[in-house]
């Protein structure tokens, strides 16, 4: 996808961003969408590296549902961001400094950097990854990253899946959801998406695949679902719970699979929307599990071995749109709960990568 220019919302032009470290810090607790009411922009000095740590020049953000999860008052999975603390979000940048025999100046970093300029990493609770050199800084963050990672060990671990099985996902034009996806088709599975626009569903219908796509908006989808899956569910990935979820947990076929990803119809929303077809796991024998990227991490070489052959012979196509300007993260984040985004979207604070 190409990149994007939006409106400056936060501040300083581009041209300045070298010359001061900008931080976008949490003021209070979001409700909805996130904006000028709940965060704040705060420049200073760039930040030198002390003993045993270094510093990164961010180049690239990852724009994901759970940055907006850490933004709320309760922990998940982890602690909820500090009043006052920058926004967490995973980063990809380049050492410009450092006095930690880890990092080397010119590195290619990946961690939980966050919404800044510049980060400081160490050894220890602050680590980053070092990048090996040859891969494009956006595939890092996508296909070889926290998308296609995902995508990966939900269909083949979490979910099980065999050729010839019924697979329906959800958020299926989204980054992990469009990937999931193919990685079901390419599986032997019979592929139904559920999106919000004709336009996501002709994509991933026309584009990756997918033998059919239900619009959520649009249709009823628990009356799509059986249409389409006649003989039941046997696997569901799911990127959104609430509605659709019940939908598709009323149609599940014996020994189904759920394999619970995300649910970004909760994550902005005061109360979490009412599942009432949870009893259909019994009735169908069914397995319902939910999963996250970090218990995995000693398996990401294998997944990433698995990829790239796929999108070498051109078998996977995924989608990645870059928006510019540190200061458009607020607004970035929220088109991922508007639905105005295809595939993954990711923020370039500056050219350190390119």
């Amino acid at each position: 996808m190409g990149d994007v220019r939006c409106g400056n919302l936060f501040g300083m032009a581009d041209t300045e961003s070298s010359l001061v470290n900008r931080r976008i810090v949490l003021t209070e607790r979001p409700n909805g969408l996130v904006g000028d009411y709940c965060l704040k922009t705060v420049e200073g000095p760039i930040p030198e590296a002390g003993e045993g740590e270094a510093i990164v020049r961010m180049a690239y953000l990852s724009v994901d549902p759970t940055n907006r999860v850490w933004m709320r008052e309760e922990d998940s999975y982890m602690p909820a961001v500090p009043i006052g603390d920058v926004v967490r979000a995973a980063g990809l940048g380049v050492v410009v400094d450092t006095r930690c025999e880890l990092y080397a100046i010119g590195d290619l970093v990946l961690g939980l950097l966050g919404w800044q300029d510049y980060a400081v990493i160490d050894a220890g609770e602050h680590a980053a990854n070092v990048i090996p050199p040859g891969l494009p800084a956006t595939d890092v963050l996508s296909i070889f990253g926290s998308t296609g990672l995902t995508a990966w060990f939900g269909v083949h671990d979490v979910a099980k899946l065999e050729a010839g099985e019924t697979f329906v996902i959800s958020g299926a034009a989204g980054g992990v959801g469009s990937v999931a996806g193919q990685l079901a088709r390419i599986a032997g599975a019979r592929v139904i998406g559920i999106a919000g626009t004709d336009e996501k569903c002709r994509w991933v219908v026309e584009d990756l695949g997918f033998d059919a796509c239900i619009n959520y908006k649009t249709e009823n989808v628990e009356e799509r679902v059986s249409a389409l899956c006649p003989d039941g569910v046997d696997v569901y990935f799911d990127n959104v719970g609430g509605e659709i979820l019940d939908a598709v947990l009323a149609n599940l076929a014996i020994g189904a699979r759920v394999a619970v990803c995300g649910a970004i119809s909760h994550y902005t929303a005061e109360s979490l929307p009412p599942v009432f077809n949870t009893f259909e796991l019994v009735n169908k024998r069914a397995r319902m599990e939910g999963f996250l990227l970090l218990d995995y991490l000693d398996r990401f070489i294998e997944a990433i071995g698995a990829l790239l052959p796929l999108v070498l012979d051109g078998s996977l196509v995924y989608a990645v749109e870059v928006v510019e300007g540190l200061e458009n993260a607020p607004a970035t984040l929220n088109r991922l709960f508007t639905g105005e985004h295809t595939g993954k979207l990711l923020v370039k604070v500056s050219d350190a990568a390119d």
